[in-house]
């Protein structure tokens, strides 16, 4: 065996701080060599710091190598040479977190999954689909075009499908179809020692199940600290046959939200929608029928990040959300345009408040520790006010650095006690993407 060969039986480097400054030993980057050969393996500090980091405001925490593994057998052999040596292992889809999900704080690999790009076991007639971590929703969708069959779940950014059930992604279309939770059929997935399961048997995609925990659900949201997802078995769903989008203003963001709230509680068809925009003060509607038109509109709510850096050239942006009731959600909303702008804070809000989910986009200048600490401040007291009306710290971009603390308010001491048991019981020595969640 390569790997015996180059580390001897039983090789271990002990536990490495997140403070650590030195390389990994040359024994065991050449065992990673070993296992995905010499061109698949970097220690170079350009290639280490682009997978430091992913699109949040947390500094960029490089790994000591990255790998880019081609198979899943590839995975758990070097799943299990790090496992051995204590080496922290840091998963890496396509970088495009909110939360420092990537961030390699205690240093370690990072296994870049991007070249495990297979889509596999299609089946029209069940309405399912199974990928590796390198296919996106875009290019997912585009295989499937001409099928009459669509995955619905977009979070805006053209993701890894592994990666945003490591998240429990959402988006735009969730008050339809849901978020990726219910969208997972099974998952494959390579536990922290190498070993590999499937969360619901291997083969399996039932549309429904009852027989013990389930194990799927427990992956997802899991942001890569319990195993690497190395496939997903996917949820697909009909193509609508007619699809529209609209755009209307409304005089004040109470008025808007109110509007929206009423839609989803009145039930009433599409048709009828211009009744209640009217009642709320709100402009005739916009509609736009012909996909490249809706295609603009959209377009429009996809750029809403950069159209927010627009605001401050130069300047840095961190965006975070919550999730609360939507009976709670006007008010919230408003008391969080307040509080931005007691802050002083530059903070455009988008949201797809169809199911009470809001984000902040908060564009602050990097240089000024002042107006980061501000910003701190702000997307704390965000995610208590989220709690205190019954909702969560985060409904989508997962909790990752910055929401620990958060998380113990939302669960409480048993709750999380009961995280790290489970923790504990797959990753016994935290080699998962330590730091992460808990």
């Amino acid at each position: 065996m390569a790997l015996r060969r180059v580390l001897g039986v039983g090789g271990a480097l002990g536990r490495r701080s997140c403070c650590s400054q030195h390389p990994l030993p040359p024994d065991f980057v050449e065992a990673l060599r070993a296992v995905v050969g010499g061109p698949n393996v970097s220690t170079a500090m350009a290639v280490r710091e682009q997978h430091g980091h992913d699109e949040s405001m947390h500094a960029c925490a490089p790994p000591d190598a990255v790998v880019w593994p081609q198979a899943v057998g590839q995975v758990q052999d070097l799943a299990a040479l790090c496992h051995r040596c204590r080496v922290p292992m840091v998963p890496f889809g396509t970088g495009t977190g909110l939360e420092g999900g990537v961030n390699a704080v205690q240093g370690g690999v990072c296994f870049d999954l991007s070249r495990m790009d297979a889509i596999t076991e299609l089946s029209l007639e069940d309405f399912s689909v199974a990928v590796e971590p390198g296919v996106t929703r875009k290019a997912l969708n585009s295989h499937l075009r001409g099928t009459g069959l669509w995955f619905p779940v977009d979070p805006g950014a053209d993701a890894s499908l592994c990666g945003m059930a490591a998240t429990g992604a959402s988006g735009t279309n969730a008050v339809r179809y849901g978020t990726m939770r219910p969208n997972i059929l099974n998952l494959r997935v390579v536990l922290p020692d190498g070993r590999l399961l499937h969360t619901a048997g291997p083969g399996r995609q039932p549309r429904k199940r009852a027989a013990g925990y389930d194990l799927t659900s427990l992956f997802v949201g899991s942001e890569g600290t319990l195993g690497f997802l190395t496939q997903a078995t996917l949820r697909l769903h009909p193509l609508p046959e007619a699809t529209a989008a609209t755009i209307a203003t409304f005089p004040s963001v109470r008025a808007a939200v109110d509007c929206t709230v009423q839609v989803l509680q009145a039930a009433v068809p599409v048709g009828r929608i211009e009744e209640i925009v009217r009642l709320n003060g709100g402009s005739g509607l916009a509609w736009a029928e012909e996909p490249e038109e809706r295609g603009r509109l959209w377009d429009m709510r996809h750029s809403a990040w950069y159209a927010a850096l627009a605001l401050r050239p130069g300047c840095q942006g961190y965006s975070t959300d919550v999730c609360v009731p939507i009976s709670r959600l006007p008010d919230v909303v408003v008391e969080t345009k307040r509080d931005l702008q007691d802050s002083s804070l530059t903070g455009p809000m988008v949201g797809h408040v169809g199911d009470g989910n809001f984000h902040c986009i908060l564009v602050f200048n990097r240089q000024d520790p002042a107006e980061a600490q501000r910003i701190h401040a702000f997307t704390q007291r965000l995610g208590r006010r989220a709690l205190a009306a019954g909702g969560t710290c985060t409904g989508e971009h997962g909790v990752g650095l910055g929401k620990r603390a958060l998380l113990l308010e939302e669960l409480g001491q048993e709750g999380l006690d009961t995280l790290r048991c489970i923790k504990a019981a797959l990753d016994p020595h935290n080699l998962m993407n330590p730091g992460k969640v808990l």
